[in-house]
């Protein structure tokens, strides 16, 4: 069998058809980001690759070049005796790199020679991401967004959970990005992915929809923790449906004390994210929020934030942001119980079917 080179659009478009995608690059290129599914057979590692560039620049670019086919061929060796040993003949691998294709196209050929039906995508991971980047435009636009808004503590992102639950199209940025979008956020012990990695996740979600069905989401800002919502997709969901999801301040309070469970264990992370706020709310009321949460009074803690700040921050922006914000009757949520939030589901399924029909 011989190697084949193809475009990355190509490989984009008959991505589930390969067996295997291998991203030749090293394992910080591929931790940054890489093709969805993709495993990783490093043909320079980050080490050896620093090294050959060293010596690219201080000795030789024909020295460099021999060195690096020595580890080079000593890497593909020991990846093809960990992984394809057991491989059939029939195994159908895309492999890429960075751009140049010597690295996918040094596996390529020995993988090729073997007799595997081998694709190498040209121009690689650089043009994946051109791709991406082309198809952040246009695909929102080929999608009917109904989109969840509400003061922070009403369920939103449990809701959207109830309605993939029940069959829905969702589209959940927080989740995608690793992040509750606000300053009390962050997932213990998740990193955020990075930017690149993000904006890929979205892709790959909007190319899975069908444009026929709507697709819900949360109402967002600009970014969500430190990333940033690709502006295409944020113009459509500000442009697109959007009920309000009301909940009773004492329901919202109880619910984010479960939500955020992990500051009740660890009261002095909870203090130190409040620090942020204080060029807004001041610092009396940012170290008496801190001595009560010390303390254990979490419940007043928790609705004086949201009363005090949370909620007309919220009301602020999305008065501002999200054109259709209450222009239809609101989803009123007693509790964010989880048989709640299924009937609650339900009946928006319902009711955006019948607005679509």
């Amino acid at each position: 069998m011989a190697m084949r080179i193809i475009t990355a659009v190509e490989a984009v478009a008959r991505l589930a058809q390969f067996d295997t995608v291998i991203d030749a690059r090293s394992e910080s290129e591929f931790a940054e980001d890489h093709l969805p599914g993709a495993v990783n057979w490093p043909t320079l590692n980050d080490a050896e690759r620093a090294l050959v560039g060293t010596e690219y620049k201080q000795v030789s670019a024909f020295d460099a070049r021999k060195h690096g086919a020595v580890l080079a061929a000593r890497n593909i060796a020991s990846h093809i005796e960990r992984e394809a040993q057991q491989r059939p003949q029939s195994w159908k691998p895309l492999v890429y790199c960075w751009r140049g294709g010597q690295r996918s196209g040094s596996l390529g050929t020995v993988l090729g020679a073997i007799g595997f039906t081998v694709q190498v995508m040209e121009g690689g991971y650089r043009e994946f991401r051109r791709v991406v980047l082309a198809e952040l435009q246009t695909l929102p636009e080929q999608l009917q967004f109904h989109v969840l808004g509400g003061r922070t503590g009403s369920a939103k992102s449990r809701l959207l959970q109830a309605l993939q639950h029940e069959g829905a199209q969702v589209l959940d940025l927080e989740a995608l990005a690793a992040h509750r979008g606000s300053v009390l956020g962050p997932l213990p012990g998740q990193p955020q992915p990075s930017q690149k990695s993000f904006e890929t996740a979205v892709w790959q979600a909007l190319r899975g929809f069908d444009t026929e069905r709507p697709v819900f989401a949360e109402s967002e800002s600009r970014t969500i923790g430190r990333l940033r919502v690709p502006e295409s997709l944020l113009e459509r969901l500000r442009a697109s449906a959007c009920t309000a999801v009301q909940m009773p301040v004492a329901s919202r309070v109880a619910f984010l004390l479960e939500d955020y469970a992990h500051f009740l264990g660890d009261p002095d992370i909870f203090c130190s994210r409040l620090d942020v706020l204080r060029p807004v709310q001041g610092n009396t009321v940012i170290e008496s929020w801190q001595e009560r949460a010390r303390a254990g009074h979490w419940a007043e803690v928790v609705q004086e934030l949201l009363v005090q700040h949370y909620d007309p921050v919220y009301d602020r922006s999305t008065a501002r942001n999200y054109q259709q914000f209450g222009q239809t009757g609101p989803l009123v949520l007693p509790d964010g119980d989880p048989d709640t939030l299924a009937a609650a589901a339900r009946r928006l399924m319902t009711s955006c079917t019948q607005a679509l029909a």
